[in-house]
């Protein structure tokens, strides 16, 4: 049973030392494509590139990613990010996201031009045990281009999402993203905690093993 467990947590511990490397190199990643400046977009960019983009933002198609809760001059409300494409000549759709909008508030529509500056998101697989897309419905929850582009009616996009980056305005909808996102890095304590566990496990069974091999006294 020791052993058993040994193995277990010291598994998990290196699992963790393992996320901990991918979770860093991540927030590097982030830092250099924040710091760097926005370059035309590539057929094949890496994920949080900051780009910039030309094309016609259709604004008469429309998808809602997410969930999420803010704060508004009118009080909590909620709502979710906005997904439009973006038509470029000779290449295929992009579909951008907006930023945050109040589910019951008022949405631009219309075909407009626009040069989007944002970064690049890769595409979201499904969570298992999350909330399920609905396509008729243009509601999703994986930012993942593909399905939300033929929910548009599109044939082909882009394979990823654009998020738009700019200044928020109070009561000005949608709010575009101010900074890239930087996910929580807690792996180095998660590994403490697993190698701290199997170095408890080794003291409790050295504690028995004593005891239980002292001469004269009969074994368990």
């Amino acid at each position: 049973m020791t052993v058993a467990m040994l193995a277990t947590t010291g598994s998990l511990g290196i699992w963790q030392v393992q996320r901990l490397h991918w979770k860093t190199e991540l927030l590097r990643e982030i830092d250099r494509g924040e710091a760097a400046p926005a370059i035309p977009l590539p057929v094949d960019p890496a994920p949080f590139t900051k780009v910039r983009v030309s094309g016609s933002l259709r604004q008469d198609l429309q998808a809602l990613y997410g969930i999420e809760v803010r704060s508004t001059t009118a009080g909590p409300s909620m709502g979710a990010y906005l997904l439009s494409p973006l038509e470029r000549d000779g290449f295929d759709p992009v579909i951008v996201n907006r930023g945050w909008v109040p589910l019951d508030g008022p949405r631009p529509s219309g075909t407009v031009d626009a040069t989007i500056e944002g970064y690049v998101r890769a595409p979201e697989k499904p969570v298992r045990f999350g909330a399920a897309d609905d396509p008729p419905a243009r509601r999703f929850y994986a930012l993942d281009p593909a399905p939300i582009a033929a929910s548009l009616g599109l044939s082909r996009a882009a394979p990823f999402t654009l998020v738009a980056l700019g200044a928020a305005a109070p009561g000005i909808y949608p709010e575009p993203a101010t900074a890239l996102p930087r996910p929580s890095n807690n792996h180095l304590s998660y590994a403490i905690t697993w190698f701290g566990l199997a170095a408890s496990l080794l003291v409790i069974f050295a504690i028995y093993a004593r005891r239980a091999l002292r001469p004269g006294k009969p074994r368990p």
